[in-house]
């Protein structure tokens, strides 16, 4: 008995300390105490095993002792095993910044470093704009006539964007343009995303393009001419980059710009000749600046000694003699303006590169430094837009569309995707505002984006699945009434474009995260290319034991045993230890993965995908409990903060299994198995009852719904384009009194008081006004209720030959 009760205070007493990552000499202290207890009074042999592992311990763990034998030797290894980073590897993981996500990866989360910069809102001019003239470019958009009748906006909207220099929110106010913030370039294209086309061709330009580079890397006189030309629409840009065979792979481009000399007026220049072929480029057939990615050249050292100088950018005017621009692509869904660009032998002068002949070969840098910014605001605010959209319409459909003698949000078939996609909408919102507030305040979240891109673009096409499913015969009937139709077939366009999802999730998450974000990685392969023992030394035997006091922490956790301590409240401390339990489990086979794989991991996606798929829930899951700590709750928004994060918890449960699965080194993945894991998994899909509630709650007239829908367009002025989500919400704060009339009725013809033929609800409300059983009032308030839902459950139909665009092969079927 004393030998089990010796063993157990040796095993605490290392637990405590690996879970504090206290070093070598605390460990050695304890296994020596307790070893001598167990001479003196107990066993010899549990002794004999202490006193090894303290040797042990001390001979590894100890820098005088280790230094001399055991370093060298691991140093040797690990030169060998280490994977190659490629340059434009390294300008990937030397762009933008580490905040949270590196937290993620020690396995001990310091919540502190999230919540010590507070999302503080827009600021009046912001908010301003957000709910004045974003709201009036939407409802400026008649989606049936955008997408099918003149694919292309209205001119008096791209009149009214110039106007209003919605293409210069990021363009400083020194230029002409808005100076906005991260949070308020998230708010407007959340705002203007129920309408995808109008989101596309604001987000673009903002985004990854010409101004974004001018501003960081233009000369001051390329700034003085564009940036104030860009802002108020004089000049619409467009940004070549991807090819027919280059597209998710971009530095493979085939574009080549070669350095020459030409004649021009009579003088010699010296100038770039290019020849290229881009495809899908947005905004390209109206674009009258063209941003251009080449692979330049100089076989005659006409500018330097250098002859592959690698990826440039330059802005080309479209009139330039060569360039062929103007056709269009058909993106699906929705033709948003996208074209093909190509170039034959076009000579440009050198100071067309972007920030001068000094800024030649810097393009991939240029690109992915910008991209870190744009990617985490663009597509993801689209996403978190479009689904406080489909939360308005599908909330409000279900309400008042009636099967059964009751209303179709009462089924629970329909409750679970409806609480779905009210809680897929909650984490997308809390995640694209405060990764931009974390922007603003001077972060470059590189791997976050690669998680918002990815995850929020998927969150998007299920959430429009589900909405369509929900809305059955109403919105799989194309036509002017149809207002989720279009945008649903437009969703892979965000899947596929700025990283294609596949590569992203596969890739890049955890792929660029493991050496990015690591606490030790990134030193250690330093060390690595300088031959730095001593350096190697220090993060190698750090980084064990960091590899420690995860395991510690997993295992412990896991069993319940000393949860994390965290600054939030009852309802969300047990997700927030969630996080820190599992944040521990990821780092853990973070590592466990690069030992057990090495170079290798790199081709094993599937692997890499999982670890990123942890990563990317609890980044998620962190984002819910900062908006659930720093915004006031409503009622009903516990529920939905609990759905989600318990979604997000069970998501990352999954991919901790399926890693655990998969591992080739089976031997490992028991072992990780029972310290991740040792009571198997916890973490369910969310209750049923959680589903219930939720989906009353967005289906009915509630402070969620509001607050769910308060980012995206929910008014509906005079002269403005009708509005779904508005008559919906108007619907719904006369529901409770409508539904009392609606079971009046229904009551009264069970039971035989008004004429069995009277099978319309208008007919009913008339007849029930006859028989006394509805007033005067009642009636009138019922026809002209049930009027407008009957509009709103209407579809379009069509002439017979609508859809031929050739009339003359209609075919007549019925000759007279």
């Amino acid at each position: 008995m004393m030998t089990l009760i010796l063993f157990i205070v040796a095993l605490t007493g290392l637990l405590i300390v690996m879970r504090r990552e206290s070093g070598a000499k605390p460990a050695i202290g304890v296994m020596v105490v307790v070893g001598v207890l167990s001479m003196i009074f107990a066993s010899g042999w549990l002794a004999l095993i202490l006193f090894v592992g303290a040797g042990v311990t001390a001979a590894a763990g100890l820098p005088g002792l280790r230094q001399g034998w055991l370093t060298p030797r691991i140093f040797a290894m690990f030169k060998k095993v280490a994977p190659k980073v490629s340059d434009t590897e390294k300008v990937a993981l030397e762009a933008g910044t580490v905040g949270w996500d590196g937290e993620l990866f020690t396995g001990k989360p310091d919540w502190h470093n999230l919540l010590i910069n507070r999302h503080t809102g827009l600021s009046e001019e912001e908010q301003a704009f957000v709910d004045n003239q974003c709201v009036q470019a939407v409802s400026m958009c008649n989606a049936w006539d955008i997408a099918v009748e003149r694919a292309d906006l209205p001119k008096e909207l791209w009149d009214f964007l110039k106007k209003e220099k919605f293409f210069g929110m990021i363009i400083p106010k020194e230029y002409g343009g808005l100076g906005f913030s991260a949070k308020a370039q998230t708010a407007v294209l959340q705002k203007i995303a129920a309408n995808e086309m109008l989101m596309v061709t604001v987000g673009v330009p903002n985004s990854l393009g010409p101004g974004e580079l001018l501003l960081k890397y233009g000369t001051e006189e390329q700034k003085e001419h564009y940036l104030p030309r860009l802002a108020d629409g004089r000049e619409i840009p467009c940004f070549g980059l991807t090819g027919t065979r280059a597209g998710s792979d971009a530095t493979s481009l085939p574009d080549v710009g070669t350095v020459c000399k030409q004649e021009i007026d009579g003088k010699e220049v010296i100038g770039i000749k290019l020849n290229f072929e881009k495809r899908w480029i947005t905004l390209a057939p109206i674009a009258t600046v063209v941003g251009l990615a080449f692979r330049m050249f100089d076989p005659d050292g006409l500018v330097g000694d250098t002859k592959d100088y690698g990826i440039t950018c330059a802005l080309i005017p479209r009139d330039t003699k060569g360039m062929e621009i103007g056709r269009r692509h058909c993106p699906i869904g929705s033709p948003f303006l996208n074209g093909p660009i190509i170039g034959k032998d076009v000579f440009i002068p050198l100071d067309y590169i972007i920030g001068g002949l000094d800024m030649a070969g810097q393009g991939w840098r240029m690109l992915v430094e910008c991209l870190s910014v744009g990617r985490c605001i663009t597509l993801p605010s689209g996403a978190a837009g479009t689904a406080a959209y489909a939360v308005g319409t599908a909330g409000g459909f279900t309400r008042i569309r009636r099967q059964f003698n009751t209303p179709v949000a009462d089924m629970e078939g329909v409750q679970e995707p409806l609480a779905r996609i009210a809680a897929k909408t909650y984490i997308s919102q809390a995640a694209v505002n405060h990764t931009a507030n974390m922007i603003d305040k001077g972060e470059k979240p590189a791997v976050p984006s690669a998680i918002l891109k990815y995850h929020l673009t998927e969150f998007q096409r299920g959430i429009m699945a589900d909405a369509m499913d929900v809305h059955g015969g109403k919105t799989v009937t194309l036509g002017p009434r149809n207002y989720l139709g279009i945008s649903y077939s437009g969703s892979p366009v965000s899947i596929t474009v700025e990283g294609a999802n596949i590569m992203t999730r596969s890739l890049m998450i955890f792929g660029q995260g493991a050496i990015r974000c690591h606490p030790y990685v990134l030193k250690e392969l330093a060390a690595k290319d300088k031959d730095d023992i001593n350096a190697f030394d220090d993060a190698f035997f750090s980084h064990a034991g960091l590899i420690f006091g995860n395991a510690a922490r997993a295992f412990t956790q896991a069993l319940s045993i000393g949860r994390a301590d965290v600054p939030f409240d009852s309802a969300s401390r047990k997700y927030a230890q969630a996080v820190a339990r599992f944040s521990a489990a990821f780092g853990l086979c973070s590592d466990a993965a690069m030992t057990t794989l090495g170079s290798e991991l790199k081709m094993r996606e599937l692997i890499s995908a999982r670890l990123g798929d942890m990563l990317s829930n609890l980044y998620l899951a962190s984002m819910v409990l900062k908006n659930w700590h720093e915004t006031q709750p409503v009622e009903g928004e516990k529920e939905v903060m609990q759905y989600s994060l318990g979604l997000l918890l069970h998501r990352t449960e999954e991919a901790l299994d399926g890693f655990l699965q998969n591992l080739p080194n089976r031997a490992v993945a028991l072992v990780l198995r029972g310290i991740t894991l040792p009571l198997g998994r916890r973490w369910g899909n969310p209750h049923d009852d959680l589903a219930r509630k939720i989906a009353r709650f967005i289906s009915t007239d509630t402070p969620i719904r509001h607050k769910l829908l308060a980012g995206t367009w929910t008014t509906d002025g005079e002269g403005s384009v009708e509005n779904p989500v508005a008559r919906y919400n108007g619907l719904l704060k006369d529901y409770d009194k409508a539904e009392q009339l609606y079971r009046k009725a229904t009551k009264a013809y069970a039971k035989g008081e008004l004429p069995m033929t009277a099978l319309h609800p208008e007919q009913r409300f008339d007849a029930a006004l006859e028989a006394g059983i509805f007033t005067k009032e009642e009636a009138q308030f019922m026809g002209e209720y049930e009027a407008v839902v009957f509009d709103m459950l209407t579809v379009d139909d069509f002439p017979f030959d609508e859809f031929a665009r050739n009339k003359d092969t209609v075919i007549d079927h019925n000759p007279a």
